[in-house]
């Protein structure tokens, strides 16, 4: 995702249309909200998800037509939103779901994996892949495709379905499509603006070559023999690509380089963390030393990048995008055993979880986008903020080895 040319008019546009009409107010919570179950800092992490899951579920939840079992866009829904959410907030429900079916809970888990299927696409140029709207409509992203890859293989290590396999097999097809030699190699974002200078989003980013690997590397470790050869050689060519086109003197990753050959030097927690799991992953699969040391770097380098006072609080990741911090906190979970420093960095986050959770919620149980409570109407209805507070308190909640307790 092209994020420092168009991320910001994509998500205020099309991943967030127009919602400000007829909203609810945006109440912050202050401890205990009422109508949700209460809102103290005792519940466990998973009860906070759970009804935090139940807020999205009533809310986003379509239930009539052709879209019914899929997500809205926002809420309320906005009157040039679609009939369903795009591909990269369904993506991030899902892989909010997995966490919660880990941690015990019935969600339907296996159905929502499914509905995957409602966003598939094929043509001539780039084969079968996934789409960024419901019914197989608009462009085709590579960071979307290796999300949804992503998360095929959580699923197929959940819930052993071949049929996972297969099409994982499909996305490792589809990504080899967006690789050319324009810069020595490395993916495009998106499948319809390959090569364009001049075109805004005509670019390879981190974002893309970054989810890339790590689904590369979670698939070698789950695919048929005959093909990890493939999937490793595809996985290190990619590192190798934004390893030395995109890593700056401070170890932290830049945003993409364009077409025109310009970096944009913009830098989103998530392109580290996704280069931290893929250099600590490479670094497991091969035992090359200089993997988890390149991963070490770039752990230390965005905590102090990105980890800083703000307002009266005293240390905080940044309070937008907070999907985007997630994944950087995955990484750091994946590199704790290797690192221990990850322990403070992970703590810090559940520090600023802990404050969303009493201040940063709204009163019908959904999230701001700021979990310091500061509320931003455009942005707060998206679905994908609120799969990004369910997903971390999942991630918490994994973290510290809870599990709902059976009735």
């Amino acid at each position: 995702m092209n994020i420092t040319a168009i991320v910001c008019s994509l998500l205020m546009s099309a991943v967030f249309p127009s919602c400000d009409e007829a909203i609810e107010p945006l109440l912050p919570s202050k401890g205990v909200r009422e109508g949700t179950g209460g809102g103290t800092t005792s519940e466990l992490y998973h009860e906070k998800a759970y009804e935090t899951y139940q807020a999205i579920e009533r809310l986003y939840g379509i239930t009539e037509g052709a879209a019914a079992g899929l997500y809205n866009e926002n809420y309320p829904k906005g009157n040039t939103d679609g009939d369903a959410s795009f591909l990269w907030p369904y993506d991030g429900y899902v892989t909010a779901l997995a966490n919660m079916n880990r941690l015990g809970y019935d969600v339907n888990y296996a159905y929502k994996v499914e509905n995957y299927e409602r966003y598939l696409s094929n043509n001539t140029a780039g084969g079968w892949g996934y789409s960024s709207s419901a019914g197989g409509w608009g462009e085709r992203y590579y960071d979307d495709n290796s999300i949804v890859g992503i998360n095929l293989v959580e699923a197929y290590n959940q819930l052993h379905k071949p049929e996972y396999l297969e099409r994982c097999a499909r996305i490792v097809k589809f990504l080899k499509t967006g690789v050319d030699d324009t810069f020595g190699g490395g993916l495009w974002w998106c499948e319809q603006m390959k090569n364009q200078p001049g075109t805004d989003g005509s670019n390879k980013p981190a974002c893309a070559n970054g989810f890339a690997q790590w689904f590369l590397l979670g698939y070698y470790e789950i695919c048929p023999d005959n093909e990890k050869a493939d999937v490793l050689a595809f996985a290190k060519s990619l590192y190798n690509w934004v390893f030395t086109n995109l890593r700056d003197n401070d170890y932290v990753y830049l945003n993409d380089k364009g077409a025109d050959g310009k970096i944009h030097a913009t830098k989103w927690a998530y392109n580290s963390g996704a280069m931290i799991a893929a250099g600590y992953r490479l670094y497991k699969i091969t035992g090359e030393q200089h993997y988890l040391d390149e991963a070490i770097e770039t752990a230390d380098a965005a905590y102090n990048y990105f980890v800083r006072p703000r307002g009266d609080i005293p240390l905080s990741y940044p309070l937008n995008d907070p999907w985007f911090t997630n994944k950087l906190i995955e990484a750091y979970i994946e590199l704790l055993p290797e690192h221990a420093a990850c322990q403070t960095y992970i703590a810090t986050f559940i520090a600023n979880l802990d404050r969303g959770w009493l201040n940063g919620r709204q009163t019908n149980g959904l999230w701001y986008e700021d979990w310091s409570g500061v509320p931003n109407d455009k942005r707060d209805c998206g679905l994908l903020m609120q799969d990004a507070a369910l997903d971390a308190l999942g991630i918490v909640a994994l973290y510290k080895g809870e599990k709902k307790t059976e009735e």
